[in-house]
């Protein structure tokens, strides 16, 4: 049996409650199979095939998935030794709960009344709590040793899948102006390829990983094998009890509790770009090194008056030329009084 990131057995049959001494639910189908009814072998076939669906499913979902009723359900349930489907279907909940836990957040949020306004209203007061207590939370002394990780790190490289994987887009893009080169392999390639990016790191270099609830398995293994060869890890997530943290050198926290999906990335977000803002602020010449970004990409902003890219252009061209001319006597003095 495989086993998620958190330890607990992936399959349905296993328990993690601290009741272990009781069958686990594919036991019970097991032993019951030869005396089910025609119904009740289809709806433990449907069981045995889609453990995670049947696990988020109301009585009433799943008796219309398997096309019997609600009280043959129940009987299903009762035929496998379970009081009734409620204690079922915590038995299958069993080694998914922190998979399922945003699933029932959002069943017990979408079961209250609300207006369109207030949801965005209370979305948006979700947002602010979690920016306040991850400013509250704030270790400067792992803030100050991320900024110089950062800035010591010959090559910086990104990852993270899922929705992390576009936040680790947006780092990659945020550090670039201040650091030599940062690389995101969180690409279309999949784990493998960033797998196969990973394998040139070297001591001078820093990976940083960005996960969050629910954790992506390919992120942590990613983590675990460069860890294994020495690699320098920073790890952007959720809190002491990530499976990220353990891994990292060091390790930054941003709160992203959401009722209605399984993370807020706004909170994720702000971090990042305060980290980016930290590393600009200590880099050194961010100043020149922002004009000159910004001058090369002229030709690619809209509103820029036609021929400004050319002007900005030709006026490094005269200057060169005139530092060209002041320097050229000095140059004079030192030739030999004997050269033609």
């Amino acid at each position: 049996m495989s086993k998620d990131i958190n330890g607990s057995n992936g399959n349905t049959g296993s328990s993690n409650s601290s009741d272990t001494s009781g069958p686990s639910v594919t036991e019970r189908i097991a032993r019951a199979l030869p005396t089910l009814t025609p119904a009740h072998q289809r709806m433990a076939e449907y069981v045995l095939g889609n453990p995670f669906r049947a696990a988020t499913m109301r009585i009433d979902e799943f008796a219309d998935a398997v096309e019997v009723s609600v009280a043959t359900a129940n009987r299903f349930s009762r035929a496998l030794g379970f009081e009734g489907y409620p204690q079922f279907r915590a038995e299958l909940v069993r080694g998914f709960e922190a998979t399922l836990a945003p699933v029932e957040k959002l069943r017990t949020e979408l079961a209250r009344p609300a207006t369109v306004a207030e949801v965005f209203a209370a979305s948006l007061e979700e947002d602010v709590r979690n920016l306040e207590a991850t400013r509250r939370a704030l270790d400067a002394d792992a803030c100050e040793r991320a900024v110089e990780a950062i800035r010591a790190a010959e090559r910086i490289f990104v990852v993270g899948f899922g929705a992390s994987g576009f936040l680790a887009g947006l780092l990659q893009h945020g550090l670039d102006m201040s650091c030599r080169t940062v690389i995101s392999v969180s690409g279309a390639g999949g784990a493998s390829t960033a797998a196969r990016q990973l394998y040139k790191l070297q001591p001078s270099d820093l990976l940083i990983v960005i996960g969050f609830p629910r954790y992506v398995y390919d992120t942590v293994t990613i983590a675990r094998r460069a860890r294994s060869r020495g690699a320098r890890i920073m790890a952007l997530t959720d809190g002491p009890t990530s499976p990220l943290a353990a891994l990292a050198d060091i390790a930054l926290y941003a709160h992203s509790g959401r009722q209605l999906s399984a993370n807020s990335d706004t909170a994720v977000l702000a971090f990042i770009e305060a980290l980016c803002g930290a590393v600009a602020y200590r880099a050194a010449h961010a100043v020149k090194a922002a004009a000159e970004m910004t001058e090369f990409l002229l030709p690619w902003l809209h509103g820029v008056p036609p021929g400004q890219e050319r002007d900005a252009r030709e006026q490094r061209q005269d200057e060169a030329a005139e530092g060209r001319k002041k320097s050229a006597p000095a140059r004079r003095k030192t030739t030999s009084p004997n050269a033609s």
